[in-house]
């Protein structure tokens, strides 16, 4: 059964780099047809997908966050890393990684349905604070 593991810092400063980094295991992220996202709940609000990495290396953002977001890859740990550059206050949320197979990552790009990813971590807050 594939485990995630979000960790990372819990503060960052405004305009500054979020990174958090995804750790899997019981499964390998190179593994045909797995999408590895990562998605955000902010206080008191829904689900946004953020973007993910594909099996195949490839990556995709959500436009709304504009060029912000960067996901990279380390297999030889089996790890996936998101990094989110200059920061607001609009940023502090709980952050989670996540899969979804091919079937569905459609949906998790549209509309997160929980039920289309079929493995998550825990998730991480993470606050934005001078």
């Amino acid at each position: 059964q594939v485990q995630l593991q979000e960790s990372g810092p819990g503060l960052v400063k405004p305009s500054q780099t979020l990174s958090l980094t995804c750790t899997v295991s019981g499964g390998s992220i190179t593994t045909n047809y797995y999408y590895w996202n990562w998605i955000r709940q902010p206080p008191e609000k829904g689900l946004e997908w953020i973007g993910y990495v594909a099996y195949s290396g490839s990556t995709y953002y959500s436009p709304s966050l504009e060029s912000r977001p960067s996901i990279t890859r380390d297999t030889s740990k089996n790890q996936f890393t998101l990094q989110l550059r200059s920061v607001t206050p609009e940023d502090p949320a709980v952050y989670f990684c996540a899969r979804a197979p091919l079937e569905t990552i459609a949906v998790v790009t549209s509309e997160v349905d929980i039920d289309a990813l079929d493995a998550w971590g825990q998730g991480i807050l993470d606050t934005v604070s001078s």
